[in-house]
C-alpha cells in the first residue's frame, strides 16, 4: 500500500512527497535543484494541480524541495517507514499511534503537527490498521475471520467486500451471534436466580437448564472440577431413580399380572377357571382371550396355560376340588 492509496483525494502535501521520493539525490544539487523544482511544477501543472500559475502552490513546492535538501533524503521514506512498522497492537488507538508517529518525525518534519496534516495521518494510520486487520481475519478459517472484523467494528460494506463473501453470508453470521448472545443473557438471568447458592447448586441449576459447559465456564466463572462434581452426583442420583424405577415397574408387572399357580387358593381358582370358560365362549382368540382376562383381573399364570394348553384347565379345576 502507498500513502496515496489511503486517499480519494490526495492531500497537496502528499503529492509533492510523492514526487521528490520518486527522484534521485543528484536531482537535488546545487546546479540542478531550479531545474528540478520546475520540473516537478510541470508534471504536476500537467495533473492538473496548477502550480505554476499558483503562487501558493509554488511556494510549497519550494518548501517541500528545501525540507528535502535539508534532511539529505526524502521525508516520506521515513514517514513510509513508520508506517511500515506499525502493527495492530502499536496501531490499536489509530490517534494515539499517529501522535507517537508525529513525535518521532518531528525533528525533520514540523509541518507534520499542522491539523490539516495531522487529520491525514490519523487516516493513513487508521487505514494500515485496517489493513492489518484484513490481512489476519483472512488467515482465519470459516466464520471466525467474519466474527473477528465483526469484533473489531469494520464496516459491513468492507468485511462483505474484503472477505469476497455475500450479504447473505455475513447476515447468517449476525443471526448467529444474535443467538449466542440470548442465550448468553439467559444464561445469565438462570445466575441470578441463584444468586448466593453455593458452585455446585449453581451448576446443578445451569446443567438442568440446559446449559452448554461452555457458558457454565465462560459466565459462571466456575472451575472444570465444579462441573465434573456436579455431573458425577447426578449421575448417581440418576441410577438410583433408575433401580427404583426398576423396582417400582416390576411390581407393577408382578401386581399385573397376579399370583403365580402355586399361591391361588383352591375355592378361587375355580372361580377363576369357570370365568375363562366363559370368556372362551366369546372368542377364540389369543388376543382377544388376553385383553378380556385382563380386564377381569385373571392371573397371567392361568390365562397362560388356557391359551396355549386349554385342557390342562379341567387338571386345575379336580386339582382344586381335591
Amino acid at each position: 500500500m502507498t500513502l496515496s492509496d489511503v486517499f480519494e483525494e490526495i492531500p497537496f502535501w502528499l503529492v509533492l512527497e510523492e514526487k521528490i521520493l520518486a527522484l534521485d539525490s543528484a536531482d537535488f544539487s546545487d546546479e540542478k535543484l531550479e531545474q528540478t523544482i520546475q520540473r516537478i511544477a510541470e508534471e504536476l501543472d500537467e495533473a492538473e494541480y496548477n502550480v505554476s500559475g499558483h503562487g501558493g502552490n509554488m511556494l510549497k513546492l519550494r518548501w517541500a524541495v528545501e525540507k528535502r535538501c535539508e534532511a539529505g533524503e526524502p521525508l516520506l521514506k521515513d514517514l513510509n517507514a513508520a508506517v511500515d512498522a506499525l502493527t495492530l497492537e502499536s496501531a490499536s488507538d489509530p490517534y494515539a499511534a499517529s501522535s507517537q508517529l508525529i513525535d518521532s518525525l518531528h525533528a525533520t518534519w514540523p509541518e507534520l503537527k499542522i491539523a490539516a496534516q495531522r487529520a491525514d495521518v490519523v487516516q493513513i494510520v487508521e487505514k494500515t490498521r485496517l489493513n492489518l486487520l484484513i490481512a489476519k481475519a483472512k488467515s482465519m478459517a470459516g466464520d471466525a475471520r467474519i466474527r473477528y472484523l465483526l469484533e473489531e467494528n469494520v464496516a459491513h460494506g468492507t468485511i462483505i467486500s474484503e472477505m469476497g463473501i455475500s450479504d447473505k453470508d455475513l447476515e447468517k453470521v449476525l443471526d448467529a451471534i444474535k443467538k449466542e448472545q440470548a442465550e448468553k443473557n439467559r444464561v445469565m438471568t438462570l445466575l441470578e436466580a441463584v444468586d448466593g447458592k453455593g458452585s455446585q447448586e449453581k451448576v446443578r441449576h445451569l446443567i438442568d437448564n440446559n446449559v452448554a459447559e461452555a457458558l457454565i465456564l465462560e459466565l459462571g466463572g466456575f472451575e472444570q472440577g465444579d462441573i465434573d462434581a456436579v455431573k458425577k452426583s447426578m449421575e448417581e442420583e440418576l441410577k438410583e431413580k433408575q433401580r427404583l424405577a426398576e423396582e417400582e415397574a416390576a411390581r407393577k408387572k408382578a401386581e399385573a399380572e397376579g399370583p403365580s399357580l402355586e399361591d391361588i387358593p383352591s375355592d378361587q381358582m375355580i372361580d377363576l377357571i369357570d370365568s375363562i370358560r366363559e370368556i372362551m365362549e366369546f372368542s377364540d382368540e389369543e388376543k382377544e382371550i388376553r385383553v378380556m382376562c385382563e380386564q377381569s383381573a385373571i392371573p397371567k399364570a392361568l390365562v397362560d396355560i388356557a391359551v396355549s394348553d386349554p385342557d390342562k384347565l379341567d387338571e386345575l379345576e379336580k386339582s382344586a376340588e381335591g
